[in-house]
C-alpha cells in the first residue's frame, strides 16, 4: 500500500504527526476514503498489475517461495544448516549433535498451507488450491476478505486441535475478526503493508503479531514498494532486518524488483526474543517518509559533501545487503533463472558454515 496518499492529503508531517495511535483511529474511522482506496486498489490489480506483470510477480512470488519452503525441502534444508552451524559454534562433533526428527520436511500431510494476508483488499491468494487462505483488511474490497485492524487485533491462545480441525476452524471465522489464536498459520504475508503505517513502531508492533501468529518454522513474506536503484535503500534493508531478525526470525529469501522489495523470514524460535533495553529495535523499521514528505525537495538544497572514514565504512556495510542475485533495473527480474525472479540463489548469510 502507498501510505503517503493518505499523509499528503491530511497534512500530517512529521512535525504535525505525534499522536500515532490517534492518527491511526482516525484514519480507520473515514470509511468513505478508505472505501475509495480499497475500490482503486483493486481496479489496479485487476487493469494494470496483470498487463504489467509486476504487481502479479509479487503474488507469484510468494506463492513460489511458500511452495519451495513447505513442499520441496527448503525447511528441511535450512534446519539442516541451522544444525550444523550450531554444531560448529558449540564446538560439538556431527554425530553427538540432537538432529530435527520431529520437525517434518514438508506440510504435505498436513493439509494444505494456511496463509494469512494482512492488508489485503481482493484476495490474491484464495484462487490457489495449496492455500487455505484468511485475507484480512480494514475495508476489504470483496466480500471474501474479512474486515479486521490488524494493529489492534486480540491474541488467544493456541488451539490444540489437529491439522484438519484447524482447517475446519478457520473456515468457520465470523466477519469482523477481532482476535485470532497464536500459531494459526504457516505464513504470514505483508504486501504493501508495512509501508502504510506512519510510524516504525506501528510496523513493529505488526511484525511481532505475526510472529505469534505463525507456526514454528513458518513464513513471514513482506513486501514493501521502492522505485529506486537497487543499492539506494541498502542500509535501510540491513536495518529493517536486524529488528524483525531481533523477535526471533532468520532471514530466508530477499530479492529486489524495479518497484519493491521481496523479503521472506522464517521463524526459528516460538517466544519472541528482542532486548528493546539495549538497542531501539522498532525505530529501525524505518521508511524514508518518516523523515521528510519530499526528499528530493529537501536534498536539492544541501551541499555536496566528501565523504568521511566512517560513512566509507557505512557504504561498504550496506552492499552486504543485496539481494540474492543480479538484478536487471529495467525488468525488475532476477538474470541468474530460468524462471525470473523466483529461484533466486540461497542467501549467503546462511552458506556460511
Amino acid at each position: 500500500m502507498w501510505p503517503e496518499i493518505f499523509l499528503v492529503q491530511k497534512g500530517m508531517t512529521k512535525v504535525e504527526m505525534g499522536d500515532f495511535d490517534k492518527i491511526w483511529r482516525e484514519h480507520c474511522e473515514d470509511e468513505q476514503t478508505l472505501s475509495e482506496y480499497a475500490l482503486a486498489m483493486k481496479n489496479l490489480a485487476d487493469n494494470h498489475w496483470t498487463k504489467k506483470c509486476e504487481g502479479e510477480g509479487r503474488i507469484d512470488w510468494c506463492r513460489s517461495v511458500c511452495q519451495e519452503y513447505f513442499l520441496d525441502g527448503g525447511m528441511k534444508r535450512m534446519l539442516e544448516k541451522d544444525e550444523k552451524s550450531a554444531t560448529l559454534t558449540m564446538g560439538l562433533t556431527a554425530a553427538s549433535a540432537q538432529p530435527h526428527s520431529t520437525i517434518p520436511s514438508s506440510i504435505s500431510q498436513l493439509g494444505k498451507m494456511r496463509l494469512l494476508d494482512v492488508g489485503s483488499c481482493f484476495n490474491p491468494f484464495l484462487k490457489f488450491d495449496e492455500f487455505l487462505t484468511v485475507g484480512i483488511d480494514i475495508v476489504p474490497a470483496v466480500e471474501s476478505v474479512y474486515k479486521c485492524d490488524f494493529l489492534n487485533l486480540q491474541l488467544q491462545q493456541p488451539l490444540q486441535l489437529a491439522g484438519d480441525a484447524v482447517e475446519a476452524f478457520l473456515r468457520q471465522l465470523h466477519n469482523p475478526i477481532d482476535a485470532l489464536p497464536a500459531q494459526l498459520f504457516h505464513v504470514v504475508v505483508f504486501s504493501l503493508l508495512l509501508s502504510y503505517f506512519p510510524s516504525p513502531y506501528q510496523r513493529w508492533i505488526c511484525c511481532k503479531k505475526a510472529h505469534e501468529l505463525l507456526e514454528l518454522h513458518g513464513l513471514l513474506l513482506i513486501i514493501t514498494p521502492d522505485s529506486s536503484h537497487q543499492n539506494r535503500h541498502a542500509l535501510m534493508m540491513r536495518s529493517w532486518r536486524v529488528a524483525v531478525e531481533s523477535l526471533g526470525f532468520k532471514r530466508y529469501k530477499y530479492v529486489k524488483y524495479s518497484h519493491m522489495h521481496l523479503i521472506a523470514f522464517r521463524k526459528v524460535c516460538l517466544a519472541t526474543t528482542s532486548d528493546l533495553v539495549s538497542r531501539n529495535y522498532p525505530e529501525m523499521l524505518y521508511i524514508p517518509q518518516d523523515f521528510h514528505s519530499n526528499e528530493e525537495e529537501e536534498c536539492a538544497d544541501v551541499p555536496v559533501q566528501v565523504r568521511s572514514e566512517f560513512e566509507d565504512d557505512q557504504l561498504a556495510w550496506g552492499f552486504t545487503e543485496l539481494p540474492d542475485t543480479p538484478y536487471d533495473s529495467d525488468s525488475g527480474e532476477s538474470q541468474g533463472s530460468s524462471v525470473p525472479g523466483f529461484h533466486e540463489l540461497e542467501d549467503p548469510i546462511l552458506l556460511q558454515s
